[in-house]
């Protein structure tokens, strides 16, 4: 798998792309049917979402169904299922878990892709969305964006390859959901853990069954990101198991400072690494020098872009808001 297509999911939707596929919308209310230029079911990332004054995620969904032949569909995005500032993804989950029936063929789904235009990140307002998981055991790739309240319970599916949450702040309650899953095939796991002001109340505790691996067979990239204990995630995978059967590892986007990358180096090694992603981070600079020859001549690719300054005490995390 080539793990770069996740470097930058948020900018890979923007550029028009979802799991190698052009992003196609489905035509909004009033502008009839499928374009004559649209490309067949299989071969389009389709987009969902409520425009204008709709007031509920029913219509834009029977316009799905009724213009495209989801029987052919792999990959599908859920925008805005109307005023997701305040009204939960409860119903759009629902229609897409009862209608499942309707999307044999469906590999990718991106639940949540809502824009910062649209919707702040922390402001999404999601639900439980372990039935998406469950509703689909041929899915491949499941990706959700917006940590107020959501919910998922542990899991056993065989097929998932990708997981990924988005969040400014990633409950604890879904933290251990995960970890307590059964993916034998996963091999992309990335969690935007957040802060406490927005949910992501998560310890390293919560982390444990994603730490010792045991559930995760084939998990090829870790990603514990955006996280405000940065230090203290750091720590606890320079002892983590699941880190020997790596080839990528991410810690980055949160507030990692000297602290946590003096356990990192002082940690089992992870020169068989391909890459490390710790950008937007605190350290000074003597710290990043001692990383960078830590690794130097090894082959590993490590990300220390983005250096950031701490106001004080305090350090943000990439995304929160």
């Amino acid at each position: 798998m080539d793990y770069a297509e996740f470097d930058d999911a948020v900018g890979a939707l923007r550029d028009g792309v979802y799991a190698g596929l052009p992003i196609v919308h489905v035509p909004g209310p009033g502008e009839g049917d499928s374009p004559s230029e649209a490309p067949a079911p299989e071969a389009a990332a389709w987009r969902i979402g409520v425009d204008g004054e709709e007031s509920g995620f029913g219509p834009a969904f029977r316009r799905l169904l009724g213009t495209v032949d989801t029987a052919e569909v792999t990959a599908l995005i859920v925008g805005d299922w109307g005023g997701a500032y305040e009204r939960s993804s409860r119903k759009a989950v629902e229609l897409l878990t009862g209608h499942a029936h309707r999307f044999p063929a469906l590999r990718s789904l991106f639940f949540g892709a809502i824009p910062s235009e649209e919707c702040e990140i922390s402001w999404i307002q999601q639900s439980d969305v372990t039935p998406l998981a469950e509703a689909f055991p041929l899915l491949e790739r499941l990706e959700v964006r917006g940590g107020s309240g959501l919910l998922f319970s542990p899991i056993r599916h065989a097929n998932l390859r990708v997981l990924r949450f988005e969040t400014g702040g990633l409950p604890a309650s879904v933290v251990r959901g995960v970890a307590g899953s059964d993916l034998p095939a996963l091999e992309y796991l990335e969690l935007w853990l957040g802060t406490s002001e927005y949910e992501g109340e998560a310890t390293v505790a919560d982390l444990e069954g994603v730490l010792d691996g045991e559930r995760l067979p084939a998990l090829r990239h870790l990603g514990l990101q955006d996280s405000e204990i940065q230090d203290q995630v750091a720590a606890a995978v320079a002892s983590a198991p699941v880190v020997a059967r790596l080839e990528s590892l991410s810690l980055s986007m949160g507030a990692l400072g000297d602290e946590g990358a003096e356990a990192l180096l002082s940690g089992q090694p992870l020169t068989h690494l391909k890459r490390l992603d710790l950008h937007h981070h605190y350290l000074t600079d003597p710290m990043v020098d001692r990383v960078r020859a830590a690794f130097a001549g090894s082959g590993v690719e490590v990300d220390l872009s983005e250096q950031e300054d701490p106001d004080g005490d305090w350090r943000y995390v990439a995304v929160a808001e």
